[in-house]
């Protein structure tokens, strides 16, 4: 009898444990969740802008009208353009170059310079790249075009260097802590 006892209280609950396992019932989880507010992720700028026509000087400092002005050798001319340049970002860089320059266009390559631009800002000179700042700076870019003097004979009498589709292009560089 204490067999038989023991089997029908063994059948029970192995009956109860199955019900409760596959008959819908559930063996309780903690469960909990909560909700974060990580913010808003904000582009920055890069732009550039001429603000003022380019002015050319020559070797005194004197502006000239570069459509009517012939240079000889010797001449050093200088092309002035002021940038507005936005550079807004956490790590932001960027180079200034200029585009629409070629080694001679027109003159032999061994009687001319042209040289890449010069850049300041508030008359102190920088170095590309340029980084961020608060605000849009004036970045002032300088060209100089030399004849030089030891130009020969007739060489390049009446030749020709076409500055009409110079523009400047701002790049953004890789800065520290970017991959």
């Amino acid at each position: 009898m204490k067999n038989s006892t023991l089997i029908k209280g063994s059948a029970a609950i192995a009956l109860g444990a199955a019900l409760l396992v596959g008959g819908g019932g559930t063996l309780a989880n903690w469960n909990a969740d909560a909700s974060a507010t990580p913010g808003t992720i904000v582009a920055g700028d890069l732009n550039v802008e001429n603000t003022t026509a380019g002015v050319w000087k020559d070797r005194t400092g004197a502006t000239i009208n570069i459509t009517t002005y012939k240079v000889v050798p010797g001449d050093k001319l200088t092309f002035t353009q002021d940038l507005a340049v936005t550079l807004t970002g956490n790590k932001m860089a960027a180079t200034v170059a200029t585009t629409g320059i070629d080694e001679t266009s027109g003159f032999t390559a061994a009687n001319v310079t042209v040289t890449d631009p010069a850049l300041t800002v508030g008359g102190t000179a920088v170095v590309n790249p340029l980084v961020a700042s608060a605000s849009t700076q004036t970045v002032t870019a300088t060209i100089t075009f030399e004849f030089l003097s030891t130009t020969e004979d007739r060489d390049d009498v009446g030749a020709s260097y076409n500055f009409n589709n110079v523009g400047f292009t701002l790049t953004q560089v890789t800065q520290t802590g970017l991959s």
